[in-house]
């Protein structure tokens, strides 16, 4: 019977040894400007059984770890509405800048990128067990005209000016 129980926990030692690591993924990020340059944000995301128990055993606090991701790499406060195992709802007020130039209404968002965030992640002592992808498939930033800046796969965002239509 010890030997059983010896053969079972070497198996299952292997099984794990020989796992693919977890993913956490970015899959869409839609950023939705209103006419004051407030920004509505939606990011999607795939986490892996792994992570889904962290932060079902409170190891792991998406919706702090994202504001603080959010506020260092843009220099702004930021208000998490919802973070769950698959999407995060933030609010990040004056995000765009705006400027009036002989009657015409330009809207310009920063450049950021999640590039450092990405680097914070593999400090964790759990990161080796992780593979962390935050570039997502899909970026959209939404004007209030309707006007798309849209990326694909991309960490790094540039800044993007529009003239907002009248």
């Amino acid at each position: 019977m010890k030997g059983t129980c010896l053969l079972i926990g070497c198996i299952c030692v292997l099984a794990l040894a020989v796992m693919p690591a977890q993913a956490l993924t970015a899959k869409a990020l839609t950023i939705n400007l209103d006419q004051n340059g407030n920004a509505q944000v939606d990011f999607q995301y795939d986490l892996s059984f792994t992570e889904q128990i962290a932060v079902f055993t409170n190891v792991a606090n998406p919706s702090a770890e994202l504001k603080n991701a959010l506020e260092n790499n843009l220099n702004r406060q930021v208000t998490v509405i919802k973070a769950d195992s698959s999407s995060a709802e933030v609010i990040i007020p004056s995000f765009a800048a705006i400027s009036q130039s002989n009657g015409t209404e330009t809207m310009t968002t920063p450049g950021f990128s999640f590039a450092n965030a990405q680097n914070d992640i593999r400090q964790y002592w759990w990161s080796s067990l992780v593979s962390v992808d935050l570039s997502p498939k899909v970026t959209t930033i939404t004007f209030p005209d309707g006007y798309q800046a849209v990326y694909d796969n991309q960490i790094s965002f540039p800044s993007v000016s529009h003239q907002i239509a009248a």
